[in-house]
């Protein structure tokens, strides 16, 4: 596995920050292995929800966990607000980091991500092929 450690800086968005990242590594089968840092705007689409959710305030990164690759992502998120109320949901784009986001992330060398329309969900799912 290779690993690469990326900083973001504030105002920066961390859907397309990571689908860049993707983009300009090539990378084939990319996961999440760690993530810290701050947000003053999450939007997340809750579970079985067809919109995503912005909101505002300061946010602790908890968690930042999925599979990124060249041919897309799929990333769910955990922050707590100033109380430490805690929610989660699927990232969308509008995540802005408000101090930093620390992300370290793995590359399986085996295996290549892509994403294939699944007729039973309707949806662009893992497709794990062999490389």
């Amino acid at each position: 596995m290779q690993t690469f450690a990326i900083r973001l800086k504030p105002n920066q968005d961390l859907k397309p920050s990571l689908k860049e990242f993707a983009q300009i590594h090539q990378l084939q089968a990319g996961c999440v292995l760690s993530a810290i840092g701050s947000l003053k705007t999450a939007t997340l689409r809750f579970a079985d929800q067809p919109t995503s959710t912005v909101l505002t305030g300061r946010f602790e990164i908890l968690s930042l966990q999925g599979t990124l690759s060249v041919n897309g992502l799929h990333l769910h998120l955990a922050i707590a607000d100033a109380t430490g109320q805690t929610i989660g949901g699927h990232i969308d784009s509008g995540c802005i980091i408000y101090t930093t986001a620390e992300i370290i992330v793995g590359e399986l060398s085996h295996v290549r991500f892509c994403r294939t329309l699944d007729l039973q969900t309707g949806c662009l799912e893992l497709d794990i092929q062999p490389r």
